[in-house]
């Protein structure tokens, strides 16, 4: 969004002929910080075009917006019969925050990973994960605070298997196509049980079958409580014990 709003102040972009807009993924949006520049790119479209806004989630910020640039906005909410696909084997593993990076090493010593999402809440934890696998791995770190080419670098030399390994963020929970992903590993837990759907989707694509692991901390109880009434006895423990 910012490099159109760069266009409509110098005056190299009108958007006075716009009759649809569509807003895709509005919750990655506010994630990202983009929401305040989309009102401000809405608002220089006519008043009458029509609105469509997609969301996997509803946070009171996306709710605010539509309700300032839409026209008597209707709701249309779809829930999933089924959290996560069949072919995704859920696993949690129960280890304290300050074991968490030895846990994850003997985790990749021991399962048969191919290429593995390993998530992070922040960037800045993406990166240090990063550097620290990278003493012993070829790994590769994937988050909005990057430059679009160096997203496209680290997507690339993971599709191509360089770096079989990338830690990333939620930017690479949604709107990825990458099919062959062996594993999705939650070194942080996700904030709720949706992102944690959004990003265990990652894996079983194109008709393959997928791991999904889950380290559990000392912080992470509440989500984890709602993970397994969600998902019940297709989220079992992993054999990993990291303190035996």
């Amino acid at each position: 969004p910012g490099r159109l709003l760069d266009h409509l102040g110098r005056g190299t972009v009108r958007l006075a002929a716009v009759r649809v807009a569509v807003l895709d993924e509005a919750d990655r949006m506010l994630d990202m910080g983009f929401l305040p520049d989309v009102s401000r790119i809405l608002a220089a479209t006519p008043a009458a075009r029509q609105t469509g806004l997609f969301s996997a989630t509803m946070p009171p910020a996306v709710r605010t917006l539509a309700e300032r640039r839409m026209r008597r906005p209707v709701w249309v909410a779809i829930d999933a019969a089924v959290p996560t696909v069949e072919t995704v084997e859920q696993y949690y593993v129960e280890v304290a925050e300050r074991d968490k990076v030895r846990a994850l090493r003997l985790l990749l010593s021991r399962e048969p990973v191919t290429s593995a999402l390993i998530f992070r809440r922040t960037k800045h934890r993406a990166d240090r994960l990063a550097r620290l696998l990278g003493e012993r791995h070829r790994v590769g770190v994937l988050h909005g605070g990057m430059a679009q080419g160096a997203r496209l670098r680290a997507l690339r030399a993971f599709e191509e298997g360089a770096r079989p390994l990338l830690v990333t963020t939620n930017v690479a929970a949604r709107g990825l196509d990458l099919p062959a992903v062996s594993h999705v590993i939650n070194f942080d837990m996700p904030e709720d049980v949706d992102t944690y759907i959004h990003r265990v989707g990652r894996t079983a694509r194109a008709g393959r079958t997928g791991v999904a692991i889950t380290f559990v901390g000392e912080h992470d109880l509440e989500v984890f409580d709602a993970l397994r009434r969600r998902l019940g006895d297709r989220f079992r423990k992993h054999p990993l014990n990291v303190y035996r």
